[in-house]
């Protein structure tokens, strides 16, 4: 039998402008539509010149992190948005539209930075570590992947954990705070800094609906909990080693940077969300819309 739609939401109920992912589509609206492209590389090409070898190497490296990551998002999420509009989650699926779009601008800004900026393009996968490699090349194509095949709740967890938790929520997280301490706090590469700024705000949207969902999971199935437990208690390691991994062939660390600082801000943030989570087990829909909205308020995916 062919597919075919019975009803649509906004003929029938209605869009329900009140629940977390509509909020965030609000906000994707108001402070997602920036362009690359119209962000000035001047300064930061007269600053590229001017760093030394070994912070010229570093920024290289986050930069080649990211832009591997922005573009492995890019390319894996579709499975995730098709299993959320199967389920007939109108309002999910309309904020999730913004994810693509978001990750796909992502991809541009760090091309143009490499470009225009570095001189590229380059051969930078050699910046990736192993642990780096571990979740980006491996564990998140193969958890999106197993949710196409497999669209079940606990599927659904898996892929949201690896992608929101780990890749956003730590990596993308920790490297950003790693670029603007870099950075900004040196008074270089103000557009660099202006598009980490801008990029920062919108996984922020992403982890506060990525968390959202898997609290929902969880709250509509307790057992979910020990699912998303162990995707993190498999992946965070890695992930803070991917930490370690980027100070490792440094023996003085770049700009004054400590390693620990990062660890410590990685595990801050992670710990932060996994009570979030674990907080759902046993509470109703409604508490976890409660909790989502005063993030969402906050600003603080």
């Amino acid at each position: 039998m062919s597919p075919k739609h019975d009803q649509f939401v906004t003929l029938t109920r209605g869009l329900r402008r009140y629940t977390p992912p509509m909020r965030l589509f609000e906000k994707a609206k108001q402070l997602g539509i920036w362009n690359p492209s119209d962000i000035d590389f001047s300064q930061d090409v007269v600053d590229w010149r001017g760093l030394k070898p070994d912070e010229q190497d570093l920024i290289l490296r986050l930069t080649a992190m990211f832009q591997a990551g922005e573009e492995a998002v890019t390319l894996d999420l579709l499975p995730l948005i098709m299993t959320i509009a199967r389920e007939g989650r109108t309002e999910e699926e309309m904020f999730l539209t913004t994810f693509l779009w978001e990750e796909a601008k992502h991809v541009d800004f760090f091309s143009r930075f490499l470009t225009e900026v570095v001189g590229g393009p380059q051969d930078l996968s050699g910046y990736t570590s192993a642990s780096y490699r571990a979740i980006v090349y491996e564990a998140l194509p193969q958890a999106l992947d197993r949710l196409q095949r497999e669209p079940t709740p606990a599927v659904l967890v898996e892929a949201s954990v690896t992608y929101n938790m780990i890749v956003e929520g730590v990596l993308a997280e920790t490297g950003y705070q790693g670029y603007l301490t870099a950075l900004q706090q040196n008074g270089l590469m103000p557009g660099q800094c202006k598009g980490i700024t801008l990029l920062k705000q919108d996984e922020s949207r992403h982890i506060a609906y990525g968390i959202f969902l898997i609290s929902r999971l969880v709250a509509e199935d307790e057992s979910l909990w020990k699912v998303a437990m162990a995707t993190m208690d498999r992946l965070m390691p890695l992930a803070l080693n991917v930490v370690t991994e980027i100070f490792a062939p440094y023996e003085v660390p770049p700009f004054g940077l400590e390693v620990n600082e990062f660890l410590n801000y990685a595990s801050m943030h992670y710990q932060k969300r996994y009570h979030r989570i674990a907080a759902a087990r046993g509470a109703s829909l409604d508490d976890v819309y409660r909790t989502t909205h005063a993030i969402i308020e906050r600003g603080d995916g």
